[in-house]
């Protein structure tokens, strides 16, 4: 079956933006997602979804809706609006024995580029937190800043994520075996931490590491 033009756009804001579903684009231009259903019905695209695309990514209105022309407008004319502040919260993920600081006030923002966010996952569910202890190091050190994506939940073996248990958080890389959650340390000093059966249980994925930074003192 031919392709519809709507069918059309939404293809080339997936591939240009990283955003996977229509509940997705949805969220990112803060509409219902009875509005795509209903666009989808008519054919059309709504004149300012093209306005709002341009604004969220930087998107060629004219590349979105026929599909000729430069996908990106240029630099200098993009809004600043490219960009998204993700929320820096006061927990700390723990690299080491355990963290109790679970507090979710947000203390700070950081900008990143709205393209770059969503080839990486859902930036509405993404949060910056900080390091504490060793336990992952060199790849992770105290004092690091890690972005997580909350959506992003199954578990990729060596992966890191950041896993509740009880009232503690912690990043570790996680393995999952039959009837067995395994979360290991890159610091060879700390062992492995074995959850097995209904252990298991008491494991809350919070979410993908999917970036760090390091501020030098």
């Amino acid at each position: 079956m031919a392709l519809t033009k709507f069918d059309m756009f939404l293809r080339r804001v997936f591939d240009a933006t990283g955003i996977s579903s229509q509940n997705e684009l949805a969220e990112a231009m803060q509409i219902n997602r009875s509005a795509i259903t209903q666009a989808r019905k008519k054919n059309a695209v709504p004149e300012k979804w093209l306005v709002q695309l341009y604004r969220l990514f930087g998107l060629n209105p004219d590349w979105l809706e026929t599909g000729k022309g430069p996908t990106f407008m240029s630099p200098d004319a993009r809004s600043e609006e490219v960009f998204t502040n993700i929320p820096k919260v006061k927990a700390r993920l723990c690299a080491g024995g355990g963290s109790f600081e679970v507090g979710s006030e947000i203390e700070g923002y950081y900008a990143f580029r709205n393209q770059w966010l969503h080839s990486k996952g859902n930036w509405s569910k993404m949060v910056l937190l900080d390091i504490f202890g060793n336990s992952m190091s060199p790849e992770l050190r105290d004092g690091d800043t890690v972005l997580i994506d909350e959506s992003q939940k199954d578990i990729l073996a060596g992966a890191l994520y950041a896993v509740g248990i009880d009232d503690t958080i912690m990043v570790k890389r996680l393995e999952k075996h039959p009837n067995k959650l395994v979360l290991l340390s890159d610091n060879r000093d700390y062992t492995p931490i074995f959850l097995e059966n209904d252990d298991m249980k008491k494991a809350r994925i919070i979410g993908k590491v999917i970036w760090s930074c390091r501020e030098f003192r």
